[in-house]
């Protein structure tokens, strides 16, 4: 019987030593979804006509804590309304602003594909305060910092008047007094519709139902760069009042508010923080410097060791790949952020990464760098996995090892109850937030939980490229399935 059974745990542990081709059936699954576009249509120029609103709480580099609902007319003007609030659940609001202009779509934007650029012009911009201490506290900003033509915004000491709104900006009188917020509609410069199909959440519902997306320009995550930055990525989208993903509690609410009756969102519990499992990206994402990939992170929290594939691709709906990224090492335990409310603070450390060029241009570029800068010197070839580890890195991707990167994490649950973990946005800049001080202080596009349950491997096996050669040209050999493998060891215990 002992026989038996050490022939059985061999078995076992040959079934859990199986690469990626035993991924969770979900995250396949997504990752082959986004591959195949999502079933995501983008019309250029895109149509703005409309209203357009948040999801949820968004979080902006600072950190602010805002929602948004903006109406596009169809004579080109707009309204927009930003509610700003203490707190990272949106439901203790600070102050709102209303902003009034002209929006002019001009070409297809020849740095980030698949985006129009557009020119704005502001008419008006004005502030109404939700408590004393907002307007006390907005009112020092401006009168310390602002020109002359704004040093008596308001009198100290004014008493705050429910409903009163401020003028911050007039084109008219040619007063702005916004720089002081770090408020600019650069946003604006940046615009991308998209149009997908949701299916229907109940069983014995068929058919789907439209959904349209409004991508605006990203926030620069650096505050003294963000009035004249002009965006190259997307922040978290909007979507259309009518044709938004269901349930969607937020968007009604955001919806029927004004600048006098701010959005209180509904009050959620806060999650503690569970990395253990398999999470995905839920579309593909677009970073600063014209960066569109998808990522699939593992964490084993038996050990704090993580896994993480990052999918780039040249275009903006993940179709055609270029490179991929494999990297892996360890976090440490998180503690709550004293910065950012609702916020984990990590370090984590990456030690090992390889990489499998996708298509010719990234393999002349690898094969081009600098020897013993980026794995084995005229070795790259497409499809094939290399490990970097030895040479440190990879410069020609900006890929330095070992390094530790401080990071913010979040977890929460979305209408469906499914889990989101939402990790810290990336510096602007293109940098790596190696040092405290370059800690997040707002989040990428989430994730979406795929697999509670860790998967303990280490070998990557990609998704197209199932039985590759490896760097030597030698066939990869093919594992046994996990159901034959279990199937003999239930055999020979039946035969003890």
């Amino acid at each position: 019987m002992a026989r038996c059974w050490w022939l059985a745990g061999l078995l076992l542990a040959c079934a859990a030593a199986e690469p990626p081709l035993r991924w969770e059936p979900r995250c396949r699954q997504q990752l082959r979804h986004l591959q195949d576009g999502g079933g995501i249509a983008a019309r250029l120029p895109p149509r703005l006509e409309g209203r357009w609103v948040s999801t949820g709480c968004e979080v902006r580099p600072g950190p602010e804590f805002l929602t948004r609902s903006y109406l596009f007319y169809a004579n080109r003007l707009f309204k927009a309304f930003q509610f700003y609030y203490w707190d990272p659940s949106c439901r203790d609001p600070s102050y709102s602003l209303v902003i009034k202009g002209k929006l002019r779509l001009r070409q297809a934007s020849w740095i980030t594909r698949g985006a129009t650029e557009a020119d704005y012009h502001l008419h008006k911009v004005g502030i109404v305060f939700h408590s004393q201490k907002a307007m006390r506290e907005v009112a020092s900003w401006i009168n310390m910092t602002s020109g002359a033509g704004c040093g008596g915004f308001l009198p100290p000491g004014r008493s705050w008047a429910p409903g009163a709104l401020y003028e911050l900006l007039s084109a008219k009188s040619e007063r702005d007094c916004t720089a002081t917020l770090g408020f600019a509609m650069h946003e604006l410069s940046l615009v991308r519709v998209e149009t997908r199909y949701q299916p229907m959440a109940r069983p014995q519902q068929t058919g789907s139902r439209l959904v349209e997306e409004l991508y605006l320009g990203d926030i620069h995550t650096e505050w003294g760069e963000r009035l004249h930055y002009r965006p190259t990525g997307y922040q978290r989208p909007m979507q259309s009042a009518v044709h938004h993903v269901h349930p969607c509690p937020a968007c009604g609410i955001i919806y029927r508010a004004d600048e006098h009756h701010p959005p209180i969102l509904p009050a959620r519990a806060q999650l503690p923080m569970q990395l253990s499992g398999s999470w995905v990206s839920t579309h593909c994402e677009v970073r600063p410097a014209v960066l569109f990939l998808t990522r699939y992170f593992i964490f084993h929290g038996n050990n704090h060791s993580w896994e993480g594939y990052y999918y780039h691709y040249s275009d903006p709906l993940c179709k055609q790949p270029t490179f991929t990224i494999y990297a892996s090492g360890h976090y440490t335990q998180g503690i709550p952020s004293s910065k950012v409310r609702g916020g984990t603070e990590l370090a984590f450390r990456v030690t090992q990464a390889r990489v499998t060029p996708m298509d010719q241009v990234t393999v002349m570029m690898l094969n081009s760098s600098e020897p013993g800068s980026c794995g084995l010197r005229s070795s790259w070839r497409t499809g094939v996995e290399q490990d970097i580890t030895p040479t440190n890195g990879c410069l020609a991707l900006g890929i330095s090892l070992p390094h530790t990167e401080y990071e913010l994490f979040k977890t929460e649950h979305d209408a469906q109850e499914r889990s989101l973990l939402y990790i810290g946005e990336r510096p602007t800049d293109g940098s790596s937030p190696d040092s405290p001080a370059k800690r997040p202080t707002s989040y990428q596009a989430p994730l979406i939980q795929c697999a509670r349950a860790p998967e303990e491997f280490s070998n990557y096996l990609s998704l197209k490229y199932l039985g590759q050669k490896d760097a030597n040209g030698s066939e990869a050999p093919k594992p046994l399935p996990v159901a034959f493998l279990l199937f003999i060891a239930l055999l020979l215990l039946r035969w003890d």
